[in-house]
């Protein structure tokens, strides 16, 4: 039997989560179709159960509110499956070209540069409000990542008229290389620094 690769070419065992934090919440298994159809849904912490690029895929139906956009970012970006799956693919295909490497690495390493370590919390204390530094939870850092990667990815689309496929790829290549004109990691790098501010 042949072996099982993402899209018959990358084998995406091959890519190492360096961050020991998040190497328990990102799925770096092969799969052949990229619905799960909530089958892991039960189980309190699923999301570490789907493949990564699977919620590149799950992210990509609506990207998210960002700030004033609401139309921008709850109206327009819903498809189908197969649609998106191609883009990924295309996406990942020019990643290859670009860096000479497997996609799902500069994938995992975009992750790691977009992902927050510290945020800052508002509570009600008396009749003020305070803020606080608290340090984010893995899940909640992996899923922040990917987020704001498809938001950059999708901003992109809008503001330089880019192939979905090209701002994605561009996105992904850029967060990798901890370039901070990305959104993900340039949202990063806020919020440590408003912890950091908040101590």
């Amino acid at each position: 039997m042949d072996e099982v690769k993402l899209f018959d070419r990358w084998d995406c065992e091959e890519a190492e989560v360096e961050d020991p934090g998040l190497d328990r919440y990102i799925n770096l298994e092969n799969i052949m179709a990229p619905r799960s159809r909530g089958r892991h849904s039960d189980n309190q912490f699923y999301k570490a159960d789907v493949s990564i690029v699977e919620r590149i895929l799950d992210r990509m139906y609506v990207a998210g509110h960002q700030g004033k956009k609401h139309v921008i970012s709850s109206g327009h970006n819903v498809g189908n499956s197969e649609r998106l799956w191609k883009i990924i693919e295309a996406a990942f295909e020019r990643i290859e070209e670009e860096t000479d490497e497997n996609p799902v690495q500069v994938l995992v390493r975009a992750i790691e540069n977009g992902a927050a370590k510290e945020e800052v919390v508002t509570y009600q204390r008396g009749g003020m409000m305070a803020r606080k530094a608290v340090i984010v939870s893995p899940q909640r850092r992996v899923d922040l990542a990917v987020r704001h990667l498809v938001q950059g990815a999708y901003e992109n689309c809008f503001n330089e008229e880019k192939d979905a496929e090209e701002a994605l790829a561009d996105e992904i290549i850029a967060a990798a290389d901890n370039d901070s004109s990305t959104r993900v990691v340039r949202d990063k790098q806020r919020r440590e620094r408003e912890a950091e501010g908040a101590r």
